[in-house]
């Protein structure tokens, strides 16, 4: 698998080599504009947008430690260690990183993997459902400031109504998660067994992490801690693309910083080690000189920029924490990458239907 996995990023890296090098032919890059613009950008700002990632840590550990509350209180910050050291093993490693977060959980806290692995499932859809309700908002209402606002509209409109409908059906499978996985499994069943209970085994553990919130306001405040840990987020997109002087930068506004930020997040999925790093560049570039009009030097610059605030940013003070710590975060992530073996518990720690509570979500 590494083998592999090592195979496929030298073949990417020298794909993008390659399409450097024809860029170059048909389109000289100006390297000389490119040093200059780094030279007249307002770091004030940038470190602005550093300060924003940095405070948005700190709620992710508040966001985790709610979670945590049904099965163990622990206190508000304890688990910033583990927030930072995880991205930094995501920065460096890739997304394969990405469960060291739950591993280093369990570890600080005593509790069982699935536990951990349910509060990550319900931090991710958090996630995504602050970041399209933060998209839509800002583009139904600031979408005239885009290329062909109409489009931009009508997919705000649609990312609504998908979240809405996705917040009804996690409401559903906390209600009633096994009924809903039982009939997906009997729906899917015709078309391909082995689809119906994988789709079934997946609701269950989306159910299983759901329980992690017993009330409404367990609800209420995660859902506000993710909504204000991403506005920070926007806002540090903002701020360090304002930080470029060229009038295309500079006057970027809400909806095209939303724009930025959900474009930044689909490159970000598939994440290789460093190699990923160019391709996310390269691609916000794209985004920066076809949709706002930026020359391709600035563009560039601020890409390059934008990654360095938003995802290497915490490497630094990462490093440092995992020596203090003594944490080999190459080792972890190995351990934490076969986690998903601890998957299957979720279910079994599940009850066959929730506890009825009055007050509960």
């Amino acid at each position: 698998m590494k083998r592999n996995r090592l195979i496929f990023g030298v073949l990417v890296l020298l794909v993008l080599v390659a399409l450097g090098i024809y860029a170059q032919h048909e389109h000289p890059f100006n390297f000389r504009h490119f040093a200059q613009d780094f030279q007249r950008a307002d770091w004030r700002l940038v470190a602005l947008g550093v300060g924003c990632i940095y405070l948005g840590f700190v709620l992710r550990a508040l966001r985790w430690a709610l979670l945590l509350r049904a099965n163990k209180r622990v206190a508000p910050l304890a688990l910033l260690g583990a927030q930072v050291i995880g991205y930094t093993g995501v920065a460096l490693i890739g997304r394969l990183a990405d469960l060291t977060r739950p591993w280093l959980a369990a570890r600080k806290t005593g509790l069982p993997i699935s536990s951990q692995l349910a509060v990550y499932v319900v931090e991710r859809l958090f996630d995504l459902g602050a970041m399209a309700l933060l998209f839509s908002t800002a583009i139904l209402l600031g979408g005239s400031s885009l290329p062909h606002p109409e489009i931009f509209r009508k997919a705000g409109i649609w990312s609504m109504a998908a979240t809405l409908a996705g917040a009804v059906f996690l409401l559903l499978i906390r209600i009633s998660g096994g009924l809903v996985a039982g009939f997906f499994q009997r729906t899917l069943g015709v078309v391909s067994t082995s689809l119906a209970h994988a789709v079934a085994d997946k609701i269950r553990s989306f159910r299983t992490g759901l329980n992690t919130l017993r009330t409404w306001t367990d609800f209420v405040g995660a859902l506000a801690l993710s909504v204000a840990m991403w506005m920070l987020i926007a806002a540090a997109y903002i701020l360090t693309t304002r930080s470029f002087g060229d009038a295309p930068l500079h006057g970027l506004t809400l909806a095209q910083g939303m724009v930025l930020m959900a474009s930044s997040g689909v490159a970000s999925v598939v994440q290789l080690p460093v190699v990923g790093w160019f391709t996310q560049i390269g691609i916000v570039a794209g985004i920066l000189v076809h949709f706002f009009g930026a020359d391709p030097e600035s563009a560039t610059a601020c890409a390059a920029t934008l990654l360095a605030v938003t995802f290497v940013s915490i490497l630094p003070v990462g490093l440092v924490w995992a020596q203090v710590e003594h944490i080999d975060l190459r080792k972890i992530a190995d351990e934490s990458s076969h986690v998903r073996e601890a998957e299957p518990a979720l279910d079994e720690a599940a009850p066959d239907e929730p506890v009825p509570d009055p007050t509960g979500l």
